[in-house]
């Protein structure tokens, strides 16, 4: 609770900030819209700004699930096998190398206008970061562990999943915060590049329109997902692991 109301304090001072800027500036609705204004047009346009802001929570949700799937097998091979590792790990880095935002009107072309291209946005952009934190977590087992399982003659196969795998566990929990707060970046940059329904296909015809309050009531609205998304996880991450000191 008491993180909870320091959130909640810090948002009440950033929204009296941006009112007292606008009042004394007295900035152009078209430019800077008042929070009032914001708050005005998401009571107007709800059933609107819900459709949307539905799409892309669809987008994160799947996104976000295949990437850390995706990342957390990838880094299992990487440590099954120095073979697999010789030939996944340059691609991982050649992943990295190029651009994900140079490649999302690719991915439009394959894919399709659909929210396809938009869950693979955000697998590119999450794969990686969840990959590494979770290939470190299995390569720094603690070597008591590790000498223990010898001594025991466990198998390979029982090594990773009943040693290694536990005792990276926060790395895992690591990139899975990771993965949360960078996946709502992909699926809004695939309806940027080529959409027609999501949040970000909102902001773009809400901007050709100069609506810009509009605008800011659905960039308010993606803000509210990815921190709701965040807090969860977060809390999920906390009862599940208790004995983790640095997450709580």
């Amino acid at each position: 609770m008491k993180k909870l109301a320091n959130w909640l304090g810090l948002f009440l001072l950033l929204i009296g900030l941006w009112q007292a800027l606008v009042s004394i500036f007295t900035l152009p609705t078209y430019l800077f819209p008042s929070p009032i204004a914001v708050f005005e047009r998401l009571l107007q346009h709800t059933d609107l700004l819900l459709s949307h802001a539905k799409v892309t929570l669809i987008e994160i949700a799947l996104g976000l699930i295949c990437g850390f799937i995706l990342g957390l097998i990838s880094a299992l091979l990487l440590t099954l096998s120095r073979r697999v590792s010789a030939f996944l790990m340059p691609l991982l880095v050649i992943s990295q190398a190029v651009p994900v935002f140079a490649i999302a009107p690719l991915l439009v072309l394959w894919l399709g206008y659909g929210m396809a291209s938009k869950i693979a946005m955000a697998v590119l952009i999450i794969y990686f970061p969840v990959t590494a934190a979770c290939y470190d977590g299995l390569r720094n087992t603690p070597q008591s562990w590790l000498q223990l399982a010898q001594t025991l003659q466990i198998s390979p196969q029982a090594m990773l999943f009943k040693v290694r795998l536990p005792a990276a566990l926060p790395a895992l929990a690591s990139g899975l915060r990771i993965a949360v707060s960078i996946a709502p970046i992909g699926a809004v940059v695939g309806e940027w590049v080529g959409s027609s329904e999501g949040l970000g296909y909102l902001m773009l015809q809400a901007n050709a329109r100069m609506q810009i309050d509009l605008m800011f009531a659905a960039l308010f609205l993606l803000l509210l997902i990815a921190l709701c998304l965040y807090f969860f996880t977060d809390y999920w991450l906390r009862r599940s692991l208790p004995w983790v000191r640095y997450i709580h």
